[in-house]
């Protein structure tokens, strides 16, 4: 997902979690008892009413002895019923939870297949994509044009489904019923179109990997389509799809030239396109962007930043890899998708331009965008929308250049992004997953680094202080930081003969001599590391 430049003035009040909070985000045993292995999602959408219809059947594997289970729908959505081996269940609900009586125990191991036939009119989305739901928007020419974005709002505000990132299905279908001459265009690929009753057109999609819930989507509206290939360095070709609204095809064809470059570095930085047989796309949408797997959600009006690239194209699809691929397996860590897709565009566009200084600045941007509000790792077995949290962006992709910097040795620190990405491909993964790999990759201890920001607001803080002694000159150091064993090397330069130095500062003062007596012209380099340089007698 992406976040505003404004976000950075926004306050953030100190959060409360409700019933339906944990419900949704804790596993609880009416959960935690089975595992999704399928969804066959089939809907009629009625723009007119800006309403949905039919049924979504979950296919599951029991993980233990059950005889409840909970799925998930917001409350506003009405449920026809819910059949399990052909028989209607009884049920009741509890706000967005629904508890499914089963009518007998399902052994351990079993499958089995409850279909819940729903209805209703979704959320409508205030603020697409950060407040999220459908999007009932015109195009230019006034005609419908839909979208549906519903991260950290939770899938289960438009479809009945199992809402917690941990569990994600094998494979998934999609069919969507439009009205003619609508196109509706979901995950994975197309395999048919057929005719249906009262003038509508029903398409088929297939996804045949695993999926996030928030992952799936619609975009309905007047599309033309656009085909391309991408050839990977194995030869292999990927299928490349645009799907845009027909009066943008012209603009499109010269704008969407820079999805295989793009393309080509993230090969390069993180290994092939994870979702191969299911292609890519760009989708367009009455909304900014979102990292809908193999339809990724584009509304940028074909715009391009000052450095040359268009920053949706590149966060959005770099989301394939971190966040589809790479999933968090909590909400309290999602700073996993974020921080790295974030941090993604820096890599992007050192191939693009093959300019440290470039990449510098636009660190220094992001920089700016850093709040200290809240910890990056939020509060576990809960559910919120955490589109406010900016800080998983951007302080999580200074974190990331901390690192590179503190290992210093940029083919490895390449090698590690590049392995860690092939490494938890199509899977999900926690905080403490992600720390013992970088740490075993890179033969160093980062976890006091990791942890100073992923689980504290305070910024590390250089205290240093001058003395003189005859006719010698020293600095003495050290981190005031609420990790106790934080201890990441920075470059400072006393004076500009002496040139720059590296120092491994730790939480005991430590100092360096300047035996040339110069004066001094002390300046540590922020550039490459996130921290505060403060006089000793002036931290906070």
């Amino acid at each position: 997902m992406i976040t505003l430049f404004c976000l950075a003035s926004v306050a953030v009040a100190q959060r409360t979690y409700s019933r339906a909070d944990t419900l949704r985000g804790t596993l609880l045993p009416e959960r935690a008892c089975y595992d999704v292995t399928y969804y066959d999602l089939n809907l009629k959408v009625k723009p007119d009413e800006k309403s949905i219809a039919g049924y979504n059947a979950i296919t599951f594997r029991a993980v233990q002895d059950f005889n409840i289970m909970q799925v998930d729908l917001a409350a506003n959505m009405v449920i026809d019923r819910i059949l399990f081996e052909e028989y209607q269940m009884r049920f009741r609900r509890e706000g967005n939870a629904v508890f499914i009586n089963m009518n007998k125990i399902i052994p351990k191991n079993s499958v089995g297949t409850v279909k819940i036939y729903y209805q209703g009119q979704p959320r409508v989305a205030p603020h697409p994509p950060w407040d999220g739901g459908f999007s009932w928007a015109k195009d230019k020419q006034d005609r419908p044009w839909i979208g549906v974005s519903c991260q950290g709002l939770g899938a289960s505000t438009w479809w009945p489904c199992k809402d917690h990132p941990s569990d994600e299905p094998d494979s998934m279908r999609i069919y969507c019923e439009v009205p003619e001459p609508l196109m509706c265009v979901a995950n994975g690929n197309l395999s048919g179109v057929i005719s249906a009753p009262g003038n509508y057109k029903g398409y088929d999609w297939r996804v045949s990997y695993p999926i996030n819930n928030y992952n799936v989507t619609l975009n309905i509206a007047h599309y033309a389509h656009l085909e391309d290939t991408y050839i990977a360095v194995d030869g292999e070709r990927l299928a490349v799809d645009y799907y845009i609204l027909d009066y943008n095809k012209e603009k499109a064809k010269k704008h969407f030239e820079q999805v295989k470059p793009m393309l080509a570095c993230f090969e390069k930085r993180f290994g092939k396109y994870p979702f191969w047989r299911d292609g890519f796309a760009l989708v367009e949408t009455p909304y900014w962007g979102m990292e809908h797997q193999s339809a990724v959600a584009y509304g940028n009006n074909y715009q391009n930043n000052e450095f040359d690239f268009d920053f949706i194209i590149i966060h959005e699809s770099a989301h394939e890899y971190f966040g589809n691929s790479l999933s968090a397996k909590d909400y309290a860590e999602l700073w996993i998708h974020e921080s790295f897709t974030t941090y993604s565009e820096v890599l992007y566009l050192e191939c693009l331009t093959g300019s440290s200084e470039k990449t510098i600045e636009y660190l220094k941007k992001q920089r700016l965008r850093i709040r200290n509000l809240d910890p990056m790792v939020g509060q576990f077995g809960v559910s919120y929308n955490y589109w406010r949290d900016s800080d998983i962006y951007f302080k999580g992709t200074w974190m990331l250049h901390s690192i590179r910097h503190t290992i210093a040795n940029d083919t490895l620190w390449y090698n590690t992004i590049y392995d860690f990405a092939q490494q938890f491909r199509i899977q999900n993964l926690s905080t403490e997953q992600v720390i013992d790999f970088f740490n075993k990759r890179t033969r160093k201890n980062l976890t006091p680094i990791f942890k100073q920001y992923l689980f504290h607001t305070q910024v590390p803080q250089l205290e240093y202080k001058w003395e003189r002694k005859g006719k010698k000159t020293s600095l003495s150091y050290r981190w005031i930081a609420v990790e106790k064993d934080f201890n990441m090397p920075v470059w400072v330069q006393i004076n500009k003969e002496t040139g720059w130095v590296r120092i491994f500062p730790t939480t005991q003062w430590q100092t360096l001599t300047d035996k040339k007596n110069k004066q001094p012209e002390l300046e540590f380099n922020t550039d490459l590391m996130y921290f505060k340089p403060v006089e000793a007698g002036r931290a906070n």
